[in-house]
């Protein structure tokens, strides 16, 4: 322990811990800076102009902190230095430290907030895991049933060569992607007896294996009948590119799995008393006017399982066709829930679609005069929606109705017990993130007829219930779709038709721009037909009575945006035109589709697309899926199909697009059960960080004008050594803070943060000692060697990757050559940031 006298601070540093110590000497020898200024610091004008370099106690330091004093040159002429803090460059804002914020800060935006997490112990999450992992093998078998294999029933991917067609991509776990040319009868060299051979190109050749070995190596890129080509075939003579992207693949996957795992430890964590069974169930049952199906009887019986036997808050998907009843399953929930006391909040993506949903509820309900209904929409007047908000408040409204607007921070729920989600996949990232915060604590029902594929996916792995409804009501008749290039002629000829039969028309586009265009043509081709504009940018009162009409039957042909894409039943539309086609999304296409054959008249679909050679591949898969699904029933079938085309996404962030083109889709799927199915073996326990034993020889002294500008420079670090302590997001939190009161830190005063950066991503990381000795780090640590893999393929820099080996609990790198201790620290620091980075592929607890 050693201290430094300056006309400033004097700090000494624990050189064991790499910290400051408590009683670390701090004295403050002051005197008039101006006029033993010519004693502490001598300098030349020049030196002035261009910054100053002070010597304390023999560390010389370049610092951008000056004090505010008035200095002499060589001529007696005083020179004012500047007290105030300059900013810093980019450059200097760009360290290793930032970077590692930055990243870390990332990954934290990613995912939610871990102090909005309850913590877990060993013990608890032990048990947790189990139930998850029961839960998920459940889900496996409802995804694929029919690939299980051996005498395990082990679920597999690999494919039958002889059900693959010229021209189909493949994958070979060792080589990777090729395109499929054919299984021939060939004599291999050893033999006089052909065997079957599979015949596969890639980019620098033509492979062949014997089918036994194939059918243990290869899988489908595509799902069947999907045409979507990879980026590049691999390489026979040079594995290593696709090695690289199968790695990064399983850690993404690892990646996924983790959240989700994390997120449903939670949930099921959390306990809530479930509502009480009660007769008048079975009397709002009977009320139904028509005889349920027998999905629909399974789907009632789930969620009544769900809500009055359970005690996990309800997280449950209703996957049924458009028309198939998932709204009279929504409205069994809600009166369970009402009259236990709480109330329930109905959201939908639309105000269309919210209206419609409030009458159908306050005609459900009317027999209940004491359930209140309401319908929160920028259709009221500001009093109605202010009353509304009280009434939510003070619990006097039951059922509330509405939009995007209900998430709102002005919405105070009395005793929120449900929410029933329509169409998740129409909200928007932060909605999305809103709806998912309620999942802990709230019961949560979400309807839809193409869920995204994210939520399939939760509902496939069994990490959420689903309950399918495939069956269609018995009166139910298929729609006719037709694809084709757009001609006036084929318009015309399908509103005549329609209008013939006394039927209605939709007629959609994809923007308001060109929605007068196409008014201006119908008008002139039908003078004597009632026509409408509707779309979501119109004054409420006008979009109202719009709607009001074209359901009355008023209005004969509607030209609209997508708003009408959800949930307007209309019995007499049954014809819908499409213009633009190839800009909608394969679920929109498919619920604008469902918005006709509501009734027992054949309905008819028309896709227009400009010209074939305009489309992207993307669209024209989209398209011949859509054809593909004709039959009733195959929302289901379609949102695995889109799955497929735009890849399963980032389960909690914004991208929807994933890509599991890097290896294809059952890879994909069997590395994503796989990793399910040992979650808990990829796990890091961390150990406390006063445990952490870091030697390191390694003094530092702050500069006493940076010692002048900190107001209390012992409690400083005392902050910075309690946020430490804490995690490393606190400590994040306080060099940001720091940095952007002081400026950025000297040298000296990064050692020491980079010291406590160590320590705190070595007690995360389950490491419980760092030492040197000569050219060798060392580093004991409780991980083990799956998990130590998992960590290094995940690592970006081939330096650490390389040099970084593990037996028996030591981590040890040999490096070239004995560095001095300051660089030493900074790669300790950053082989520690790379380990760090793979943490969220980890269980931690």
């Amino acid at each position: 322990m050693a201290s430094a006298k300056t006309y400033g601070y004097s700090i000494s540093t624990d050189v064991v811990a790499g910290t400051p110590s408590l009683s670390a000497l701090i004295e403050r020898s002051y005197s008039n800076p101006t006029a033993n200024a010519k004693q502490w610091l001598p300098l030349s004008l020049s030196s002035a102009r261009f910054g100053l370099r002070l010597r304390v106690r023999g560390v010389l330091s370049s610092s951008p902190w000056y004090p505010s004093v008035a200095l002499r040159n060589m001529n007696d002429n005083y020179i004012s230095v500047p007290s105030k803090i300059r900013t810093p460059t980019e450059a200097e804002q760009r360290d290793a430290i930032s970077l590692l914020n930055e990243r870390i800060r990332r990954e934290h935006c990613k995912r939610e907030s871990s102090s909005s997490r309850p913590a877990m112990n060993s013990e608890e999450a032990e048990t947790y895991i189990q139930l998850v992992k029961e839960q998920q093998q459940r889900g496996l078998q409802k995804l694929k049933g029919d690939r299980t294999g051996g005498a395990s029933g082990a679920f597999s991917y690999k494919v039958d060569p002889h059900t693959l067609r010229p021209g189909d991509y493949v994958v070979h776990k060792k080589v990777g992607v090729g395109r499929f040319a054919g299984v021939k009868f060939d004599v291999p060299k050893a033999s006089s007896e052909p065997i079957e051979y599979v015949f596969i190109e890639y980019a620098d050749g033509m492979a062949k294996l014997p089918v036994k070995q194939a059918s243990r190596m290869l899988y489908r890129y595509n799902l069947p009948n999907e045409t979507k080509k990879p980026r590049s075939l691999s390489k026979l003579s040079d594995t290593s590119a696709w090695e690289r992207r199968r790695i990064k693949g399983k850690v993404a996957v690892q990646k996924m799995v983790v959240d989700l795992m994390e997120l449903y430890l939670q949930r099921l964590k959390q306990r809530q008393p479930p509502s009480p069974k009660s007769p008048a169930m079975d009397e709002f049952a009977s009320q139904f006017p028509y005889e349920p199906t027998p999905d629909q009887k399974q789907a009632f019986m789930d969620v009544e399982r769900d809500l009055t036997e359970r005690e996990n808050p309800m997280d449950r998907l209703i996957c049924g066709d458009v028309g198939f009843g998932k709204t009279e399953v929504a409205l069994r929930a809600i009166f369970c829930v009402v009259s236990a006391g709480k109330q329930a909040m109905v959201l939908a993506p639309t105000i269309v679609l919210a209206k419609q949903h409030f009458d159908v509820i306050s005609e459900r309900f009317s027999r209940h005069p004491n359930i209140k209904v309401g319908l929160l929409s920028r259709f009221q007047t500001k009093l109605e929606k202010e009353t509304h908000l009280q009434m939510i408040k003070n619990g006097d409204l039951d059922i509330t109705v509405g939009t995007h607007s209900l998430l709102g921070d002005r919405v105070v729920y009395n005793n929120l017990g449900l929410l029933v989600v329509d169409e998740e996949q129409r909200f928007g990232v932060k909605q999305k993130e809103k709806i998912a915060s309620f999942k802990t604590s709230v019961d949560v029902l979400t309807l839809s007829a193409t869920p995204i594929p994210r939520t399939l996916y939760l509902a496939l792995t069994g990490f959420r219930d689903a309950s399918l409804i495939s069956t269609p009501p018995p009166e139910r008749v298929p729609i006719r779709t037709h694809l084709s290039a757009y001609t006036k002629e084929k318009v015309m000829s399908a509103i005549r038709h329609e209008l013939d039969r006394g039927g209605q028309v939709f007629y959609v586009l994809p923007r308001i721009k060109g929605l007068e265009e196409v008014m201006e043509f119908l008008g002139q081709s039908f003078p004597n037909v009632e026509i409408a504009i509707a779309h979501g940018k119109q004054y409420s009162r006008q979009l109202e009575e719009t709607m009001e009409k074209f359901a009355q039957g008023h209005i004969k042909i509607l030209i609209c945006t997508n708003i009408v894409e959800s949930g307007l039943d209309i019995q007499n539309a049954n014809t819908i035109i499409i213009q633009d086609v190839q800009q909608f999304g394969l679920a929109q296409l498919y619920q604008l589709r469902g918005r006709v054959g509501r009734a027992d008249k054949e309905a008819h679909a028309f896709l227009f697309y400009p010209d074939k050679s305009f489309l992207s591949d993307q669209a024209l898969e989209r398209l011949a899926a859509l054809e593909e699904c004709r039959d009733l029933g195959q929302g289901f079938q379609l949102a695995e199909k889109d799955m497929a085309i735009r890849g399963f996404g980032n389960i909690f962030g914004e991208q929807q697009t994933g890509d599991v083109g890097n290896v294809g889709i059952d890879l994909f799927f069997e590395m994503l059960f796989e990793s399910l199915s040992k979650v808990d073996e990829h796990r890091v326990v961390s150990v406390p960080y006063h445990s952490v034993q870091f030697d390191m020889n390694l003094n530092t002294h702050l500069p006493s004008e940076y010692i002048n500008y900190l107001e209390n420079p012992l409690e400083t670090i005392n902050e910075a050594e309690k946020a430490a302590e804490k995690d490393i997001w606190n400590l994040i939190q306080f060099t940001e803070n720091l940095r952007r009161q002081y400026g950025k830190e000297p040298y000296s005063m990064e050692i020491l943060l980079k010291k406590l950066y160590v320590r705190r991503m070595a007690a995360d990381l389950g490491i419980i000692t760092i030492y040197a000795s000569g050219k060798m780090v060392g580093m004991k640590s409780n991980l083990s060697k799956k998990v130590f893999k998992l960590m290094i393929d995940s690592m970006a820099s081939e330096v650490h990757r390389t040099s970084l080996v593990y037996k028996d609990g030591l981590i040890k790198a040999e490096l070239l050559l004995e560095l001095p201790r300051e660089q030493l620290l900074n790669w300790i620091f950053q082989c520690l940031a790379e380990l760090y980075a793979s943490l969220p592929a980890l269980i931690k607890y």
